[in-house]
């Protein structure tokens, strides 16, 4: 085997940002966890961002995250269109009082006199190989589960299980993309977790729904 040859079966190196390179005379796309600054934004390896117009966006569009520990984790090898916003807790008003307004967060006798109930919801997680459409919207606290699809400008304001397909506003379920019994067996396969060599090797059974081949090769 050729040298040029060998160098063309590598596999992509998620530790390298840029795995397209230029498309149009620009970078449009990036293997997310090289970007990220925030501590509390975790993103997983073979995650992509994909935006025309800035790879940093991803990171303005996760909003109102201070004020809190929760964080905003992503899981590997999910597809993420721009435009998509993550609104976190620190957007949280309290619900309990007659007024909703944030008088706490002004100085002076306001601070002093306000008693605020602010309730965190949580982190907010996306699974495992979840596709998100374009400037779709995430609602804190929200899980969604592996192998899910959100419509584009979707409204996410509850959690979305395994492999369910969701669009809208709010977002509601259009459909499962397998049956009960085969997601069950993809949740619990985790092929995501897999090293890359083993995840290469069975490109074909993945990447065509060959659910009866995995199936027969790693029956769980």
């Amino acid at each position: 085997m050729s040298d040029s040859h060998a160098e063309n079966q590598k596999t992509p190196d998620p530790n390298v940002p840029y795995p397209v390179g230029e498309v149009g005379g620009r970078l449009r796309t990036v293997f997310l966890k090289n970007i990220i600054k925030h501590p509390q934004i975790v993103v997983g390896d073979y995650t992509y961002y994909d935006d025309p117009e800035d790879l940093h966006n991803f990171e303005k569009n996760v909003l109102y995250l201070f004020g809190t520990d929760t964080k905003l984790i992503v899981g590997k090898f999910c597809s993420i269109a721009s435009g998509v916003r993550f609104i976190m807790n620190g957007a949280n008003h309290a619900l309990d009082g007659i007024s909703v307004y944030p008088f706490l967060a002004f100085a002076g006798a306001w601070q002093e006199r306000a008693v605020t109930n602010v309730v965190s919801k949580g982190d907010t997680i996306v699974g495992n190989d979840v596709w998100i459409g374009n400037s779709v919207t995430i609602m804190p606290g929200v899980t969604i589960g592996d192998g899910a699809i959100i419509g584009t400008n979707s409204l996410v304001t509850k959690d979305v299980q395994p492999y369910t397909i969701v669009g809208g506003n709010p977002a509601k379920i259009i459909r499962k993309r397998f049956d009960e019994e085969s997601i069950e067996f993809l949740v619990k396969l985790a092929w995501w977790d897999w090293p890359v060599e083993k995840i290469t090797e069975n490109l074909p059974a993945i990447t065509t729904g060959d659910l009866k081949a995995l199936k027969e090769k790693y029956g769980l």
